[in-house]
């Protein structure tokens, strides 16, 4: 099962993370066929996503991550909503590899203006470039460990450990999530092992409240909600892709779904 454990540690000045997210990128792997590196780029880039979904405010609240790698690296899109339905997908040309360019983050909090931060990818790493991300974008000090590790074609274990100081974080307070997040360099395997409630008890046992959640591979489009998107389009339009192509045809990278909308069901929706 998917999980995110949110708490507070070290008197309440580290915010702290911990996600196991292996079955969220199986199902990635199994909508889109991914290869091994994609689907350890994508799992790596779903488990950013449930952290950040984690951290809306919102019932309204979204966030997205674009990948947009430099030459021909390709992109990767990831997004999550305040109930943890976590969705992305993949530029199957790229073999997951992120070769310079930039990350972009979208927040939108449901009432006012969505903020969008930018940081250039400084690594093929997703755990250093979400680090440089935030200290960049919104000046956070975050230390991040995330990782899927990919075998034969499925994931085996993936999620990862955030920490992020709370403003006034004394000086021992930084060190010793400093010294604490050395146990997970290699988090993969640390997951593999003990999986998230392992890890909380063996390395956070004295952690304030625990909060669970609990993210899942979810798309939100539906063909109700893809009728929106075409009729705006017009009569004239529908019926001339329609002679054209034989059908309207709309497809969701997200969940890698097609929507066909043949003549007769244009009539019925105009």
């Amino acid at each position: 099962m998917n999980k995110l454990y949110k708490s507070l540690i070290f008197d309440r000045q580290v915010s702290l993370s911990v996600l196991e997210t292996t079955e969220l990128v199986n199902d990635a792997i199994k909508i889109h066929n991914l290869d091994c590196g994609s689907a350890k780029t994508l799992g790596s880039l779903l488990t950013c996503a449930a952290f950040m979904a984690g951290c809306l405010k919102s019932d309204r609240g979204a966030v997205s991550l674009t990948v947009k790698a430099g030459g021909n690296a390709g992109t990767a899109s990831v997004s999550g909503d305040k109930d943890l339905h976590i969705r992305g997908y993949i530029d199957g040309s790229c073999s997951g590899r992120i070769d310079g360019g930039y990350l972009t983050v979208v927040k939108e909090d449901g009432f006012f203006r969505p903020f969008v931060g930018a940081s250039e990818l400084t690594g093929d790493s997703v755990s250093e470039n979400l680090m440089q991300y935030f200290h960049a974008s919104e000046q956070i000090e975050t230390a991040v460990a995330i990782d899927a590790k990919i075998e034969n074609g499925r994931c085996v274990a993936a999620g990862g450990v955030v920490m992020q100081l709370m403003p006034g974080c004394s000086q021992e307070n930084m060190d010793a999530a400093e010294e604490r997040m050395q146990s997970f360099v290699n988090v993969a395997e640390v997951l593999e092992r003990l999986g998230a409630d392992g890890i909380m008890r063996e390395y956070f046992g004295a952690a304030d409240t625990v909060y669970e959640y609990f993210p899942e591979y979810k798309c939100n489009c539906s063909r109700k909600k893809i009728e929106g998107v075409i009729i705006p389009l017009g009569k004239a339009e529908l019926y001339k892709i329609i002679e054209e192509q034989g059908a309207v045809s709309v497809h969701c990278h997200y969940c890698n779904t097609d929507y066909k909308f043949t003549r007769g069901d244009v009539d019925k929706l105009l």
